[in-house]
């Protein structure tokens, strides 16, 4: 920096704040501080353009000033007022705490009140650059606070801060810490701008509650907001788009995934931008900066910890409440595994999950774990079978076969991902073997956005426009999958959340959908009324015929409505058979609210397989979890022949895991030998650890 353009800055802060009035001091410095930029910029052989903001009271997240450097978004400038330092932490007052835990997620940001300039990069100062402090007051004294010291300290932190160029990860662990506050940022401008009245981001909140999701406050809209926007570009970029301007972003997305294309041209609209400028442009220019060939090179199972890993950094209570935990590989694949030997022995599907006719749904797919299990396993029998060459035509039938509906946007775009490489990469390491040229995908795939426990029944909302057509046909093929269609194994991790509700509370919204209460007609009453009964009910009469309907407080957990679901979708809705795995908490094996449960597996199944996996650290045995969670956990599978026989009970075999460590119980991965011989026995190769035998019927108590 010239210490000529600090002695002319300074002069004229001392000009400016001699004058009388009752200016803001913030807003006196702006254009001061925006001319040194500019002036600096130039000396270094840049081009420098700022942006000013109108200082509004209620938008407490902008900061006062954007710097551009060859047109490009460099970083932004925070002004407080003279003699308050720029110690961004230690600022005193709720005001300056509350902005700095939300300005802290900004990768290039300056605090300065014009004598104190600091530079932090999310939320902490670069190594080697110290807060820079001017002799003086330059608002009171003019160039006679300023010397050569001062310029050559300031020019080492300008230089820093317009030299910056986003550093993003060369790996999916790393990139989910790095999009988490940036996405945390433009979440907390989203709560702010629905402050302001009649905001173009508080009528698109308006829109998105009526055809996306209607229960949606204003933090649930923000987090959809922020988290569909960072993915929407994320898998844009991922697909190829050199600029992630929502209109050009969306044009990418739209080849594979017309519902995240639309979205993100809804949320992207020119006046929400406006009033999310700082958070929009600089996820986009971070996003622009990452190269796709350090990700799409990468195996679908370096994505597997990524969501969990985003919602840890962007905010840790939000993945406590939607259960954000990833299910162990070894477990995935111990499912995956006995599901595919069951396909053989009792359906003759010696592929497993590549077979014709395997149709596959994992409702709960969050980043799809299981179906690229499915994928892996079954490509493999191809390859041991029929050699590599048979391999691109089964991943093609697969891609078409497979299924899975989930509720978060995140993941949802994750599975998206994962299972794309997973796919794709079986076809071309294939196709380079016999040197042919690569392939990619040229439909896509039937994961869903979706709320598998939404009415199968219920149409899209009405008044849908052109906007809205990749939501009516996202929910209208979900519908389709819901309906009707042969589905051979449902299989995956569905969500254990038992809702607790006080007695008189009427306003929260009981969870459950249409499992538990059936289809809504006008006037609110239910279908019931009218001939149709919730299914759920083949739960719960059991328990209150049996004088247990003080427990059934306990059936109130998602898991238990996922799992009337998968019976009611693959043995009520079809009659092919089938197979059906969950890892579940299990308080379904003996607890007293449950015997409806218990009941209605037994008359479904031919045989069920439970493998009890322990884990409970509520009680005052507490044993070790395969999950990073409280609740005790086991692995169920169930298969029935495609004639049924309801009036004889399945076969149970139950075994549960005791006196092993974590890392025990999920060496279970190899256990079984065989699920279907004449014995059923499942035995274990693990020695570390005595695998309890028994083969037993569950009760009914």
């Amino acid at each position: 920096m010239d210490i000529g353009d600090l002695e002319v800055f300074a002069d004229a802060l001392k000009a400016k704040f001699a004058l009388p009035g009752a200016a803001s001091p913030e807003d006196q410095l702006k254009p001061e501080v925006a001319a040194l930029f500019v002036a600096t910029g130039a000396k270094y052989g840049l081009t420098v353009e700022t942006r000013t903001e109108t200082h509004l009271s209620e938008h407490k997240v902008r900061p006062d000033i954007a710097i551009y450097v060859g047109g490009l978004i460099c970083g932004y400038i925070e002004l407080k007022a003279p003699g308050l330092g720029a110690d961004a932490p230690k600022l005193k007052g709720d005001h300056n705490k509350k902005q700095w835990a939300k300005l802290k997620g900004l990768p290039n940001l300056i605090y300065t009140d014009g004598r104190e300039w600091s530079l932090y990069r999310s939320g902490e100062r670069p190594d080697g650059q110290p807060i820079v402090r001017l002799t003086d007051d330059p608002t009171d004294k003019g160039k006679a606070a300023t010397g050569k010291e001062d310029a050559e300290a300031l020019d080492r932190l300008f230089r820093d801060f317009l030299g910056w160029q986003p550093n993003v990860p060369h790996t999916p662990s790393g990139l989910a810490k790095y999009l988490a506050p940036l996405s945390r940022f433009l979440r907390s401008e989203v709560e702010n701008a629905l402050g302001l009245p009649g905001s173009a981001v508080g009528l698109l909140a308006g829109e998105w509650r009526r055809f996306f999701f209607p229960d949606s406050d204003d933090a649930k809209f923000a987090d959809a907001y922020a988290q569909t926007v960072t993915y929407a570009m994320l898998l844009a970029r991922l697909s190829g788009a050199p600029k992630l301007d929502p209109t050009e972003a969306a044009k990418t997305l739209d080849k594979n995934n017309g519902l995240l294309a639309q979205t993100l041209k809804l949320l992207g609209h020119d006046d929400a931008r406006k009033e999310l400028a700082v958070g929009f442009e600089m996820l986009q220019r971070s996003l622009e900066a990452l190269d796709p060939h350090d990700f799409l090179k990468s195996k679908p199972d370096l994505w597997l910890y990524f969501y969990e890993d985003f919602l840890a950094a962007y905010d840790p209570k939000l993945r406590k409440d939607y259960g954000v935990y990833y299910t162990p590989r070894e477990v995935v694949e111990l499912q995956v595994r006995l599901a595919s030997e069951l396909l053989e022995k009792r359906f003759g599907k010696k592929l497993g999950f590549a077979d014709d006719g395997v149709v596959f749904l994992d409702p709960a797919v969050g980043t799809g774990t299981y179906p690229v299990a499915a994928v892996k396993h079954g490509l493999e029998k191809v390859r041991k079978r029929s050699g590599p060459g048979a391999v691109p035509a089964r991943a093609r039938q697969m891609a078409e076969n497979m299924h899975g509906f989930e509720v978060l946007v995140g993941p949802y775009a994750v599975a998206h991902l994962r299972l794309t490489q997973a796919l794709e990469g079986a076809m071309n390491d294939a196709k380079a073997a016999a040197g042919e040229p690569e392939e990619k995908l040229d439909k896509r795939l039937n994961i869903y956005l979706a709320d598998t426990l939404e009415s199968p029944n219920a149409a899209p909302p009405g008044g849908l426009t052109l906007t809205y057509r990749a939501l009516t046909q996202e929910h209208e093929a979900a519908r389709k999958v819901k309906q009707g269609g042969d589905i051979l194994v449902c299989l995956g991790n569905p969500p254990y959340d038992r809702q607790q509700i006080e007695f008189d509370d009427t306003t929260t919204k009981r969870k459950g959908g249409w499992v538990r209460f059936g289809d809504q007609i006008e006037g609110g009453a239910k279908q019931e009324e009218q001939g149709e009964r919730p299914i759920f009910r083949d739960f719960t009469e059991p328990a209150s015929d049996a004088g247990a309907g003080v427990h059934l407080k306990n059936l109130y957990n998602d898991y238990v409505y996922f799992w009337r679901w998968a019976l009611w979708r693959l043995f009520e809705q079809q009659n092919c058979g089938g197979v059906v795995t969950f890892i579940t908490a299990s308080s379904y094996l003996a607890g007293l609210g449950f015997i409806g449960v218990r009941e209605m597996m037994r008359r479904t199944f031919d045989e069920l397989w439970i493998i009890d996996l322990g884990g409970d650290n509520i009680g005052t045995r507490k044993t070790p979890n395969v999950f990073n969670i409280l609740t005790p956990v086991a692995i169920a599978i169930g298969v029935r022949a495609a004639k049924p026989s309801p009036n004889k009970p399945a076969k149970v075999h139950y075994a549960k895991i005791e006196g092993a460590d974590r890392d025990d119980k999920l060496s279970l991965s190899p256990i079984s030998q065989t699920l279907c011989g004449e014995n059923a026995q499942m035995a274990g190769t693990h020695l570390s650890f005595l695998l309890e035998k028994a083969i037993t019927s569950l009760g009914q108590d």
